[in-house]
């Protein structure tokens, strides 16, 4: 038998026990069944139970997911610094950003803006976030995968 404040308190009858715990206002609980004789505790059940909750949920940890921010070739630099913005709270929240340029009729003869647009982002973001994936033509799009640090 151990007490509520950890002091041991030898071998003593369940009723003597029971006594105890309801003088002290708190719970018997039985915390090694398999002993001879069986090891019981006076403590909060309740408190125990929220301890040990806690203690499962303490292993949880961020699942990161995919968000995408997308750009076109003659966006803004208002509009554009906005997305950098946007990108910039996805990765403090250690979510990776997937950046697409897209381009439209006539702007696939324009590619290399594309490219500087891409690389104007990743100089921004540069203090948050590392480059998974090098930008890359994807049909009519740039696609860059960038990772939190």
């Amino acid at each position: 038998m151990i007490a509520d404040d950890g002091e041991q308190l030898g071998l003593i009858t369940r009723d003597e026990a029971l006594e105890r715990a309801r003088e002290s206002g708190l719970d018997l609980v039985e915390v090694a069944a398999q002993e001879k004789p069986p090891v019981c505790r006076i403590m909060d059940f309740g408190k125990f139970k929220y301890q040990q909750k806690k203690r499962l949920n303490k292993g949880h940890t961020h699942q990161g997911k995919n968000k995408e921010i997308r750009l076109r070739p003659k966006i803004g630099d208002h509009d554009f610094m906005t997305k950098v913005n946007r990108a910039r709270k996805f990765l403090e929240a250690r979510d990776k950003v997937v950046c697409s340029v897209i381009f439209r009729g006539r702007e696939n003869a324009h590619v290399d803006e594309g490219f500087k647009l891409v690389k104007r982002l990743i100089a921004e973001l540069e203090d948050v976030s590392k480059v998974e994936q090098n930008a890359g033509m994807h049909g009519r799009r740039i696609v860059l995968i960038l990772a939190p640090k």
